[in-house]
């Protein structure tokens, strides 16, 4: 079958790279966007004010740490992050990649770690 609207995308693909920290959008569904990361270092504290986020590890796990402590997922297990609750990411081990489900031009504002 071939049809240009159908777009099937390579998630190993789209995870090569050796960058410390990438991060970008592989699909749009509805008012929604999908984005992959892959990351061997943690990334800053923020929060999104006007989307929640759901995390779907897939290799490496992924830590998300909060304010209150720290949830620990394995590849194949997601969770959703409320709209303006502060948290950061980091890898299990030294690399993991994750897909990352929020509203299009959702905005993230880098905020000070609770320690700070």
């Amino acid at each position: 079958m071939q049809n240009s609207s159908y777009n099937v995308i390579t998630l190993a693909a789209e995870s090569g790279t050796t960058e410390s920290y990438n991060n970008h959008s592989i699909a749009k569904v509805n008012d929604h966007e999908v984005r992959i990361s892959t990351m061997t270092e943690s990334y800053h504290w923020h929060v999104h004010p006007d989307s929640d986020e759901s995390f779907l590890a897939l290799e490496g796990g992924l830590y998300i740490d909060f304010e209150d402590g720290t949830v620990e997922l394995k590849p194949g297990q997601m969770i959703t992050v409320a709209r303006g609750v502060r948290h950061r990411t980091r890898p299990v081990g030294a690399r993991s990649v994750n897909l990352t489900f929020e509203r299009t031009d959702a905005r993230s504002e880098k905020v000070p770690s609770p320690n700070e």
